[in-house]
């Protein structure tokens, strides 16, 4: 990396209209980003639901990402992606084409509007902290402490490993 570069980590989640394709496709997209280049991914992981019960279960996984862009910038791209891929904002934790979090953008901690990094929830969220245990065990989070610190609440019936070539 060079010094302008910054270590990223983004969290990926999709329940409609192939949710493990939207995935592949949206890791192909995190890759072409300007100014920013795909490390690895975690394997796909399958969640059930936060939000309303009635609704399909998740596949979830987590993107390591070298950018120079700014938080706010790569915040765009994402948001870019989600769209292209048909996000539409209508429920909170309803169901979703595509979902791009900004988790971890270097050690910076943003409380705006806008953008909060880290992730609000994430140190309690199993689909996300599983996946980001694959790529990063050592991992400082930011204002919270070390990730192994909060891995051994994550056993949780609601996650498990998708078949590496599964399509939905």
């Amino acid at each position: 990396m060079s010094a302008a570069d910054v270590l990223a980590f983004v969290g990926l989640g999709s329940n409609l209209d192939g949710p493990a394709g939207q995935l592949r496709r949206a890791l192909l997209e995190l890759a072409d980003l300007p100014h920013t280049r795909l490390i690895r991914h975690s394997p796909l992981y399958g969640s059930t639901p936060l939000g309303p019960p009635d609704q399909p279960d998740y596949v979830n996984a987590v993107a390591m990402l070298q950018t120079s862009l700014d938080a706010r910038s790569l915040l765009d791209q994402l948001l870019a992606v989600e769209q292209r891929h048909g996000r539409e904002r209508a429920d909170r934790w309803g169901p979703r084409t595509l979902d791009l979090d900004l988790l971890l953008y270097g050690d910076e901690q943003i409380d705006s509007p806008r953008l909060q990094v880290p992730h609000p929830q994430m140190h309690r969220r199993a689909f996300v902290l599983v996946p980001l245990h694959d790529l990063a065990p050592d991992l400082e989070l930011p204002g919270l402490g070390p990730l192994l610190d909060y891995m051994p609440d994550m056993r949780d019936p609601g996650l498990w490993t998708l078949p590496a070539l599964q399509d939905d």
